[in-house]
């Protein structure tokens, strides 16, 4: 038989089935035979019963105590292989209960674990696309902050160049404080953009951490299920 044809069901239940019908078919040709035997060795004791003297008698009869004790041997025996084969179906069929169990749980952990590393991917591109955008931010940034040197630059100059102009300078004051309004406002995001990337990063480390579990756990399973179908091949030859 190969590896397949053991591990399948329904091959195992005809395997069993013959193994029964055989095992029936011989206990039944032992009885005809023994008895047989019994009734042809009481028809000549019936027939030589008269003739035969008292020592042949219990030579017959130690015979037949012979054949009666042999036979209830031979009995005794095939109900004891009977019931080891009922034992033998008992423990193959626990067996293939539990090697059913362990293949359910291993699909259940590869589905979880499919499922978890899906979640991984997806947090891992946000990850990847709010890194973007907080490189986009820290160069929107780094240009404020160039043209608040500029204007201030600008500023200092104006402010030299003549004090009369009182109008131009509120103005460009007003420009500058619209200006620290933008950077102070641009500064607040960028917190916030870092505290939202923080957490996505903190939940990928915990997605990564429940995967290694998964898979130990997948790895252990399936060192489990090896050893059940080892286990239920060795019965299976035995």
């Amino acid at each position: 038989l190969s590896v397949a044809s053991v591990e399948d069901p329904v091959v195992m239940s005809k395997i069993r089935q013959n193994l029964r019908e055989k095992h029936a078919r011989h206990i039944a040709d032992l009885r005809a035979y023994y008895d047989s035997e019994i009734q042809s060795l009481k028809q000549q004791l019936e027939s030589s019963h008269r003739t035969a003297s008292s020592e042949e008698l219990k030579k017959i009869n130690q015979s037949l105590a012979d054949r009666d004790w042999c036979n209830l041997y031979v009995l005794n025996r095939c109900d004891h292989l009977d019931a080891a084969l009922n034992e033998a179906s008992a423990r193959i069929k626990a067996l293939e209960n539990k090697n059913n169990l362990l293949e359910k749980q291993v699909a259940d952990w590869r589905e979880r674990f499919c499922a978890i590393s899906n979640t991984s991917k997806v947090l891992q591109e946000r990850l990847e696309e709010m890194r973007t955008t907080h490189k986009e931010k820290d160069n929107t940034i780094s240009r404020l902050k160039s043209r608040l040197r500029e204007l201030e630059e600008a500023f200092e100059k104006a402010y030299k160049l003549s004090d009369n102009k009182n109008t131009r300078l509120q103005e460009e004051n007003k420009m500058f404080q619209n200006l620290l309004g933008e950077y102070e406002s641009l500064g607040k995001e960028h917190e916030r953009v870092k505290d939202t990337l923080n957490t996505t990063e903190n939940k990928l480390l915990d997605a990564n951490t429940e995967i290694s579990d998964l898979k130990r756990t997948i790895l252990k399973l399936e060192a489990q299920l090896k050893q059940v179908e080892h286990e239920n091949t060795l019965k299976l030859r035995h």
